[in-house]
């Protein structure tokens, strides 16, 4: 073989091995992408967050990596997380919403890409605690994690925002009695959430954790109570799959991981309803 056809065969075999790993790089992408879509990704558990680990672990930017639907809160417990279309929003405790840099940090979120599997239809006007129990009632298995997304015109709607915390941090509970709440009538928006089941307790809030963002895009919050209208659509996403980032080690606050806290959970999740 002389040298000409040796460099060639060379060349052309740094070509295939570029190219297979190319290949291998976008397959990987693909089955990350296929996985993404029927899971969530959470950031750190409602059992951190309910002890006071309030400190942002995870920008924004990367979490739109792993879904467009979703909620949560930012550094410091600072106001609401509500993710729909791609859109992350900050709901604040002045009442104010905007859209949140990608370099805002979050404590505590849950997203997902969300899919359509089922929907759910009320005949009659329902409040909160009825609708909540008669959804429940409705889904295929109560152990399944679920995304929830509702669009409609609410006759009333009750949310809060909880203002930014500072170190030393308080609790959830304690810091929730400080939060910001407002009712908005006949308001026309998309309530964003999760179903998650009572084995999950304390990684996440069992049953319903629902956000809520207007139309406009200018009122949102933490749902803490609602009139539900006759005719209204639940849609539902069955999530397969689940993916959790823990705090660093070292984190300034260090949660017992032991610790049972569902009441106080259940308490802040509800603080004024």
């Amino acid at each position: 073989m002389d040298k000409k056809m040796f460099f060639l065969g060379i060349g052309l075999a740094v070509v295939m091995v570029f190219c297979g790993s190319m290949v291998i790089s976008n397959l990987a992408k693909v089955s990350q992408s296929h996985a993404d879509r029927g899971s969530m990704y959470q950031v750190s558990t409602m059992n951190a967050l309910a002890q006071g680990a309030f400190e942002g672990i995870q920008p924004v930017s990367e979490l739109k990596k792993h879904g467009d639907f979703g909620i949560g809160t930012f550094d410091g417990l600072d106001g609401e997380m509500i993710v729909l279309n791609g859109n992350v929003y900050h709901a604040m405790a002045n009442g104010s919403v905007r859209i949140a840099m990608d370099s805002e940090t979050t404590p505590f979120s849950e997203v997902a890409y969300f899919n359509r599997d089922f929907s759910v239809t009320e005949d009659h006007l329902l409040n909160y605690s009825e609708f909540a129990s008669d959804l429940s009632a409705k889904l295929p298995s109560e152990n399944g994690i679920y995304s929830v997304k509702i669009h409609a015109e609410f006759p009333s709607i009750t949310v809060r925002a909880i203002p930014r915390q500072e170190p030393p941090y308080i609790s959830l509970l304690a810091a929730s009695a400080n939060e910001s709440v407002y009712t908005y009538q006949n308001m026309t928006g998309t309530i964003v959430g999760f179903y998650e089941p009572e084995y999950l307790s304390g990684v996440g809030a069992p049953g319903y954790h629902l956000h809520f963002i207007s139309d406009d895009g200018k009122h949102g919050g933490h749902i803490l109570d609602m009139t539900v209208p006759s005719g209204t659509v639940a849609e539902f996403g069955t999530l397969h799959g689940f993916t959790m980032i823990l705090p660093e080690p070292g984190a300034p606050t260090k949660p017992d991981p032991g610790r049972n806290l569902t009441t106080d959970i259940a308490r802040a999740e509800h603080a004024s309803s």
